[in-house]
């Protein structure tokens, strides 16, 4: 919708009528009680011939981003996509209003390690303006600094957002959680701190190995990517955060392990008595195997949501057997190359022409009010409104 070149925001441009009638025959083939698609698609014509966009019913949006989710590989085994849980809030386009909604998210994603999917999707782009976009490539990610400490992947990201006004712990640690960055054209990029209840985190330990709690390791409950846009029938929502639950392999051998990550794999071959003087020895193949054997242990023993490897092994074979061809008509995830380096660097920021504000990062009790506010105005899943 709205056109970003090199970093730089261009006039937008008007729905492409050809996506949206793709969509649209296939949400009413899917939905014949929608009634008839003629007067659907005529209604839609209509409305971007005066508007250069048109607006999804509440049925399209849910049915669009199901879509997505099931055809973009991310439903893990066992997620029934047909249930997932579709939070409407493309009302929302103020920095601040879609941050203490991404917390709300967390809090009911997380439900007490009963990991539940959810998407959440924020204003899109339009004719009238484009929709806010969040930098994070999850919600909750952790801090990596200069001398080594913490997440490695993320030290230039933590670098970037000290610069703009955020304060790292006093005694810093190995899982520091990253700041909520939110972007809108009209604010630039806001620091949001989250609060520490909605982090729910699993101490790692081992099922055989004492000393293996001893390594301080754990890791977030719920996976929500959100730096992924999402398109449905020509229509772009750059905000739409989505989870579903962690494989362990996700945890235990690109995070822990690696060594661009935590670089864990090392410490516990030492420590199992290994040799580590050659990789032909294996060593790091066994370290890792322990390693995704404790992270499994951990995330049941907590009762937190999570599967292994080798069932999403098997989900996704079938997947890939099953799945529908891609064409541009079909509602998708996308992550676009400037969304991906702010994810890992920091910048640039979408909106070029917005400076990044050096200000300090709105705490965890203001965004406690915005929920406390919105909670007052709604329960359960929140109806689409202004904010």
């Amino acid at each position: 919708m709205t056109a970003v070149h090199n970093g730089a925001r261009t006039l937008p441009e008007a729905v492409d009528l050809d996506a949206a009638e793709g969509f649209l025959r296939m949400f009413h083939v899917a939905h014949p009680e929608a009634g008839a698609v003629s007067a659907r698609l005529a209604d839609v014509r209509a409305e971007v011939a005066t508007t250069g966009t048109y607006r999804h019913t509440a049925q399209e949006l849910s049915y669009g981003a199901r879509i997505a989710m099931r055809d973009s590989g991310w439903c893990t085994s066992g997620l029934p996509w047909r249930r997932l849980k579709v939070r409407d809030l493309r009302g929302f386009r103020n920095a601040a209003a879609v941050a203490g909604e991404c917390v709300e998210h967390l809090r009911l994603a997380t439900n007490g390690g009963e990991i539940r999917p959810l998407i959440t999707v924020f204003a899109p782009d339009s004719p009238s303006g484009p929709g806010p976009c969040i930098w994070n490539e999850q919600l909750i990610r952790y801090a990596g600094y200069s001398d080594g400490l913490g997440d490695p992947r993320y030290a230039a990201f933590t670098d970037a957002v000290r610069g703009m006004g955020w304060r790292a712990p006093a005694e810093r640690g190995r899982f520091d959680v990253l700041p909520l960055v939110v972007e809108t054209a009209h604010e630039g990029p806001r620091l949001f701190t989250l609060p520490s209840e909605v982090v729910h985190e699993v101490p790692i330990e081992h099922p055989d190995l004492p000393w293996f709690a001893r390594l301080g390791l754990r890791w977030h409950a719920v996976p929500v990517i959100g730096n992924m846009r999402l398109s449905i029938g020509g229509i772009t929502y750059p905000a739409a955060p989505f989870n579903s639950w962690f494989v362990g392999s996700e945890i235990g051998t690109r995070s822990l392990a690696d060594e661009h990550g935590y670089g864990a794999a090392k410490p516990v071959a030492q420590a199992l008595g290994l040799d580590t003087s050659s990789e032909r020895t294996l060593w790091r193949d066994r370290a890792v195997v322990e390693l995704n054997r404790a992270v499994l242990h951990s995330f049941d023993r907590a009762e937190v949501t999570i599967t292994d490897h080798h069932a999403e092994s098997l989900h996704r074979l079938s997947w890939l057997r099953g799945r529908q061809r891609h064409t541009g008509n079909r509602p998708t995830f996308r992550l676009d190359p400037g969304a991906a380096r702010r994810a890992r660097t920091g910048g640039p920021a979408r909106f070029s022409g917005t400076d990044a504000e050096t200000t300090q990062p709105q705490s965890p009790g203001r965004l406690a009010e915005l929920l406390k506010h919105h909670q007052d105005r709604s329960s359960g899943l929140h109806s689409d409104e202004s904010a």
